[in-house]
């Protein structure tokens, strides 16, 4: 308590940036007081001999731990003597003539919690023959530390201790050229407030240290995260809402059938189950020859199509290319069809459904924009971390460049009236599977029937809408064959055309394997494959 009460009356009796005369040439005296404010006000008497000059650099940016730097200023620089004394940005510099010069300054940033560091020595072009150094503070420290020599070693002070007045004072003899003295004064708790500043390091690691500017930009972009994955599963939940089926009449008031919103067959796999497959490409041939395009006759326990009426503008284009692609010129049977591999792309059907509104254009704008977005993040990220550093906020947008590609994903492929397309066709699926022939007027049947076929072979209802009308006393008539055939001879055209796209589709996949392994086999094993 009397050492505290000493301290304190030092301090108000006269000023700390006062310090003692040095009395050996080229040598130093030093008092620090740190102020309640937090900063340190120091103090320097440096004797220079004749015939020689002292410079001194002292770095204000010095590294610390986790890819860092601590900052120091300097400022109120006052030199009393010969020489000059300067600050930029990064360096304290000192120029001294001949002669004893004072150098007062006030430095910020040199307490770090309860801990006040600073280099008392330093960055000299000549050697110190002796340096004495005072530090004085509100309370009396509770630790003190100190460090002599080569940049980077840890070899302690000749002298470092705190005196029965409550003073702190430090020592040390022959520091050469460029070695350094730096002195650590622990102080109780709170007895000034810490302004130590830490920046990230100029490097590529500390490019991508988190700051506090970076971590209100990641909690932003959290927010925004949580955002965009509400609205997707908004988005997913409505399309799982909308998946109850709408049941629907097969007949329209002036008796004609009657398809959903005028969507197609072939639509159904797109729509349904978000691709196509072979029954959509035989619904779509059957429902050419159900609306007299195609003609369907029976030739020696075959199959056999061929044109009836060239393509108009009542086809869409995905019609027209399976028009051309199933029957090119001449008529053609099934198993002429298989052994060809006939296929049709699906762009001119998705093209189709988009155009119609019912799905989101493939690949969505979303994603592509996504994909962009992360490679302008990828390069912001080489940028900054190369120039300005905060590269963080470099890798956050490629983060939403690739969110905004699993968006894209997530998000459900067919729109609002796509899924009540979907709904109304799942309610036609039903209606197909529980029709009953008696329930339709007698001259209905026949057009009901046909224009249902292709439906339900697409919705997989072919055997319950086939068996429906087979088991009548009178079967409808089938309009779109040569020659009287029954229902049950219709539902099995549909089932054969099926598998005949099929097969196809097998044997193209099959094809293109033996193409991508053919080249590493033997041409006597290619040509018995062939022959096989």
């Amino acid at each position: 308590m009397l050492a505290g009460t000493l301290l304190a009356l030092a301090l108000a009796a006269g000023p700390a940036d006062q310090p003692p005369l040095p009395t050996v040439p080229q040598s130093a005296e030093i008092q620090l007081k740190v102020q309640r404010d937090g900063s340190l006000s120091v103090a320097e008497a440096i004797s220079v001999p004749d015939g020689v000059t002292m410079d001194r650099r002292v770095a204000l940016r010095v590294p610390a731990p986790h890819h860092r730097d601590r900052v120091y200023g300097v400022r109120d620089v006052v030199l009393e003597g010969g020489g000059t004394a300067s600050v930029n940005e990064d360096a304290f510099t000192v120029h001294l003539t001949p002669g004893t010069s004072i150098v007062r300054y006030t430095v910020d940033g040199a307490v770090a919690g309860d801990r006040i560091t600073w280099e008392l020595a330093g960055g000299w072009n000549t050697e110190l023959k002796f340096l004495r150094a005072s530090f004085a503070a509100p309370k009396i420290p509770t630790a003190v530390d100190c460090a002599a020599g080569p940049p980077g070693s840890d070899f302690p002070c000749a002298a470092a201790q705190i005196d029965h007045a409550g003073l702190t004072r430090f020592s040390q003899q022959n520091l050469a050229a460029g070695e350094r003295m730096t002195a650590t004064v622990e102080l109780p708790a709170d007895t000034v407030p810490g302004n130590e500043v830490l920046v990230p390091a100029k490097t590529i690691a500390g490019a991508f240290v988190l700051t506090a500017p970076v971590g209100w930009a990641w909690a932003a972009f959290g927010a925004l995260l949580l955002l965009m994955g509400a609205l997707v599963w908004a988005a997913r939940r409505r399309e799982a809402g909308t998946g109850e089926p709408e049941k629907t009449s097969l007949v329209t008031p002036n008796g004609e059938f009657a398809s959903p919103e005028g969507v197609l067959p072939g639509h159904a796999g797109v729509l349904l189950r978000a691709r196509p497959g072979a029954a959509d490409l035989a619904a779509t041939v059957l429902d050419l020859a159900v609306r007299n395009y195609l003609w369907v006759s029976a030739e020696d326990g075959g199959w056999r199509l061929a044109r009836r009426n060239p393509p108009d503008e009542h086809l869409t284009a995905f019609e027209k290319a399976v028009y051309t692609a199933v029957v090119p010129d001449e008529p053609v049977t099934l198993a002429e069809l298989r052994e060809r591999h006939v296929t049709v792309g699906p762009a001119e059907l998705y093209a189709d459904v988009v155009r119609r509104g019912w799905l989101a254009p493939r690949p969505r704008r979303l994603g592509r924009a996504g994909v962009r977005i992360a490679c302008y993040g990828g390069f912001l990220t080489v940028l900054l971390a190369v120039t300005v550093g905060y590269a963080q906020l470099g890798v956050m947008v490629v983060l939403a460049g690739a969110a905004a590609v699993a968006a894209s994903a997530a998000l459900p492929a067919r729109r609002r009236a796509g899924a009540d397309v979907a709904r109304r066709l799942r309610g036609l699926g039903v209606t197909l599977a529980s029709a009953k022939a008696a329930d339709l007027d007698e001259p209905q049947r026949e057009l009901v029937f046909s224009r249902g076929l292709p439906y339900a072979l697409a919705l997989g209802e072919l055997a319950p809408w086939v068996a429906a009308f087979d088991g009548l006393e009178h079967p409808p008539p089938v309009y779109w064959h040569a020659g009287d055939i029954a229902p049950d001879q219709a539902g099995s055209f549909a089932t054969a055309l099926s598998g005949t796209f099929a097969a196809a589709r097998r044997g193209r996949l099959l094809d293109d394997a033996v193409r991508d392994t053919g080249s590493q086999q033997p041409v006597e094993t290619q040509a018995s494959a062939r022959e096989s």
